[in-house]
């Protein structure tokens, strides 16, 4: 019964929510294809890109929005869950975290990335602290990837919940980049932990 109040709920609450409105309406599949316009509003995020990874595309709002503004750019969206075809986007149905998808994803890449990002969440368990410490796991494992497949001025943009593990995920981060940052979009959920941490220039010995 709790289980069902509690579907009800979420049901309301994404009718009563403007971006999810505007999502729909605008023929985007997620609401969080906003997010990724306010991060390149504040971090250009879009300038001078001719090839982009979307790693955790599923079920594609981010690849869409990268699509409709990046014209001429190569890009190279990843999951594990199959993500229905955009036309100009290249799929990969595969777990980034094998070491045999980063050999495809290399494989896809005429030149290094200028760009990766990821919106990528663990999977809920209804415990808190474990579903930060594995999306903080995720977001860990994308900037240790990101190393291989950007260039050194490339960008990453990623998910990362404030809580168990952040400051070990902000250390990493700035062992490997010369700038770091952190922004959470007026379109996250209030109520959610949720930021993005921003990468750019990579270190070099």
């Amino acid at each position: 019964m709790r289980k069902n109040k509690s579907s009800k709920n979420w049901i309301i609450e994404q009718h009563r929510d403007q971006y999810f409105k505007q999502a729909k309406s605008s023929g985007l599949r997620s609401r969080s294809a906003f997010k990724l316009l306010e991060l390149n509003k504040k971090f250009k995020l879009f300038s001078n890109c001719q090839t982009v990874i979307d790693l955790g595309s599923y079920p594609g709002g981010w690849s869409q929005m990268l699509k409709k503004n990046l014209k001429n750019c190569k890009i190279i969206s990843v999951d594990i869950k199959k993500m229905e075809q955009i036309e100009g986007v290249d799929f990969l149905c595969c777990d980034f975290l094998k070491e045999e998808s980063k050999e495809k994803i290399l494989k896809k890449l005429k030149n290094k990335a200028d760009l990766l990002v990821s919106d990528m969440a663990a999977d809920t368990t209804g415990n808190k602290d474990l579903d930060c410490i594995r999306t903080n796991a995720l977001c860990a494992e994308v900037i240790e990837f990101s190393s291989l497949v950007l260039k050194e001025s490339g960008v990453v943009i990623s998910k990362l919940f404030n809580g168990q593990d952040f400051l070990n995920v902000k250390n990493l981060a700035k062992s490997k980049f010369r700038e770091v940052n952190f922004f959470k979009p007026e379109s996250s959920r209030g109520y959610s932990k949720e930021t993005y941490i921003h990468c750019a220039g990579i270190r070099t010995l």
